[in-house]
């Protein structure tokens, strides 16, 4: 009886490889040009997909994420412009899981490397009472892309052998190459280029979504 309750309760470890879609997400999106509100957190929903080669109790974790959605944000400072478009953000990724049980409940520890890319197209308005330009409009163009460190701590539940919801957390090094183009709606069309090597820590506190596991080593 012992033997048999023990297997058990090994919910997934004798599966080849897992498919998993990240259902919602909480995101800490890169800075884009002088944003005032840099801090700021989206939600975003079916934004991802992984799939994992499992060996015991670790994972080879490939997965890729795509969000794209309208923006607006006070770009220097609150009164001084008013930015509008769309934010397209893609990354892909390479890295392993470490699961520490085969229990119905099982925290684990992975680590993520790759690339992302992030993209923000719009216009700029200036809303400064006091200048003499306030009607003064600019095209944005501004672009980072780079690569990506991730440490995460996760949890998986498993209502059954082949079915597992997760939530994790993790935080993310970005070092980037920006590019950011500006072109003024005047009679001049005055056209500003900038280009930087940077780097930002984001944070993106919870990813929930279900995985699947398929393959039978039996």
């Amino acid at each position: 009886m012992l033997f048999s309750l023990a297997g058990f309760s090994q919910i997934n470890g004798n599966y080849n490889y897992t498919i998993a879609v990240k259902a919602f997400g909480v995101m800490q999106m890169p800075k884009i040009l002088n944003q005032a509100n840099a801090n700021n957190y989206i939600n975003a929903f079916f934004s991802g997909a992984m799939i994992k080669f499992n060996d015991n109790q670790i994972s080879y974790r490939l997965n890729g994420n795509y969000l794209k959605k309208n923006e607006s944000f006070h770009n220097v400072c609150n009164t001084c412009e008013v930015s509008v478009g769309k934010i397209t953000d893609y990354s892909f990724k390479i890295g392993f899981e470490k699961s520490f049980n085969y229990a119905r409940i099982q925290p684990y520890v992975a680590f993520d490397l790759g690339f992302r890319s992030n993209k923000y197209e719009g216009q700029n308005q200036n809303t400064n009472s006091l200048s003499a330009s306030r009607a003064a409009t600019s095209d944005v163009d501004a672009s980072k892309d780079g690569i990506i460190a991730s440490p995460i701590i996760g949890l998986k539940i498993n209502p059954s052998k082949q079915v597992s919801i997760f939530a994790e957390s993790n935080l993310e090094f970005f070092y980037f190459y920006e590019r950011q183009e500006l072109v003024s709606n005047d009679a001049e069309n005055t056209r500003t280029l900038n280009k930087y090597r940077k780097s930002e820590f984001l944070l993106n506190p919870i990813s929930l979504g279900i995985q699947i596991h398929l393959g039978n080593k039996n």
